[in-house]
């Protein structure tokens, strides 16, 4: 009897072992390059797991369409959720409908509102946004500097304002240019181009028909950069006079930077991102102990490392 329940137990474990685990993924849009590499790393990466899969939604930019994504999720019984959220500001919602179902739940890239609290079996995945615009209008600054200028205006395109990297960005560089070594930095202008590339395009358009001068465009990420590139150069303008810095390092802004146009940008593992967010989310559905916070951390961009990265995202 006894060697009759150690192999039923035995057999019981092995079971357990081989069960596949499926995850459910709710991406903040599909239409966005920065969030693709994102969501390949995901992919990639479960598929390099036995018995790991993934279930991946687009909320095409829907505060409802999410939430109503990971109510679905809970009803088919996922084993971990993971979200890229579309309002950073609408979290609560969602960490509740996890907790109350005992569903693990992982945040990815964007940090929730409720970061500081989230429930048990609840963690966040991303790169600390303190470091991003900080980088990113350091050497901008820098660059001024190099370039000779004592008095500069700068330009800046934010994100969206319901996002929580959007609003950390744009403080970003205003404490850097806050500081004595960058003060000479004047802010012109700065409005939303929704971390759109034609949005960007339109805005920048508009400034250069109104008129308004400006040294440096500093945008809160490589999208709008590049829009705002597009603009100047269709305007005329010469990419030598103007610095132009973002943040993401994605292949288009790589390619704009081999050939002149972006000054810097900088690094997001978007891969690492996305790998991490599963690992957490597997980790926390086994039972197993995770950081509320994993970060992963941002690295400066520039022609002179430029061919480090040009593999990466």
């Amino acid at each position: 009897m006894k060697r009759l329940l150690t192999a039923t137990a035995i057999c019981g474990l092995l079971g357990t072992a081989a069960q596949a685990e499926n995850i459910g993924v709710s991406m903040a849009l599909f239409d966005d390059n920065f969030l693709t590499v994102l969501r390949n790393g995901m992919q990639d990466h479960a598929a390099s797991l036995d018995g790991v899969t993934l279930q991946i939604e687009d909320a095409q930019n829907d505060v409802g369409k999410q939430l109503n994504q990971i109510q679905n999720f809970v009803a088919s019984g996922v084993d971990a959720i993971i979200v890229n959220p579309v309002d950073t500001d609408a979290t609560v919602a969602m960490s509740q409908a996890a907790a109350d179902a005992g569903i693990p739940l992982v945040y990815v890239n964007r940090e929730p509102v409720n970061v500081d609290s989230l429930p048990e079996k609840q963690a966040f995945v991303a790169s600390d946004e303190k470091e991003s615009g900080t980088l990113e209008t350091q050497e901008i600054c820098r660059l001024l500097k190099e370039a000779g200028k004592t008095e500069a205006k700068a330009v800046v395109l934010m994100g969206e304002l319901s996002n929580q990297a959007a609003r950390m960005r744009t403080q970003d560089i205003k404490d850097v240019i806050a500081t004595p070594e960058c003060s000479f930095i004047q802010i012109v202008e700065e409005q939303t181009a929704n971390w759109s590339r034609t949005q960007a395009a339109d805005l920048m358009t508009n400034w250069i028909t109104s008129g308004l001068e400006f040294d440096a465009v500093i945008s809160n990420n490589d999208e709008m950069a590049i829009g705002a590139i597009q603009a100047m150069k269709s305007a005329g303008m010469s990419m030598d006079d103007v610095i132009v810095g973002g943040v993401d390092a994605t292949q288009d802004a790589l390619a704009a930077m081999e050939a002149g146009d972006l000054d810097v940008t900088v690094f997001q593992n978007a891969a690492g991102q996305g790998q991490g967010a599963v690992d957490a989310a597997l980790k926390l559905a086994r039972g197993e102990a995770v950081e509320t916070k994993v970060y992963v951390p941002f690295e400066l961009v520039t022609p002179a490392n430029l061919a480090e990265y040009q593999a990466r995202n």
